[in-house]
């Protein structure tokens, strides 16, 4: 006798979610190699500026949509700029801290007090 196979369980084995296929996926294009840049200068801080979060991280090139080859030079001019303090290496603003997030020091834990 043929075994049952119920669709529900195999979708929910391969990860779940789907999305609608509205058509072909439309990659973004490099932005140096449309303007034909060889090597990106780690001087030009407004043009690094895009390739950078908020707090300071480098973009991956899923995000920004850069080549693999204009991507590590994107990688090495930011990494250039910031040990020449063109750029923060982490976001200036401290919010994470007056709303409370993140880590404690070892001086806040009360439970440590009565050694």
């Amino acid at each position: 006798m043929a075994q049952k196979t119920d669709r529900k369980t195999d979708r929910d084995r391969q990860g779940g979610r789907k999305r609608a296929q509205t058509g072909p996926i439309k990659r973004k294009s490099c932005f140096f190699c449309k303007d034909k840049v060889e090597e990106i200068d780690y001087k030009n801080v407004n043009q690094l500026r895009r390739y950078i979060s908020e707090k300071g991280k480098i973009r991956s090139r899923r995000i920004t949509g850069a080549c693999r080859r204009h991507q590590v030079q994107v990688a090495q001019a930011v990494k250039r700029a910031r040990e020449m303090a063109l750029l923060p290496y982490v976001a200036e603003g401290s919010d994470d801290r007056e709303r409370g997030g993140g880590r404690r020091d070892r001086g806040d834990r009360g439970d440590r007090g009565d050694r």
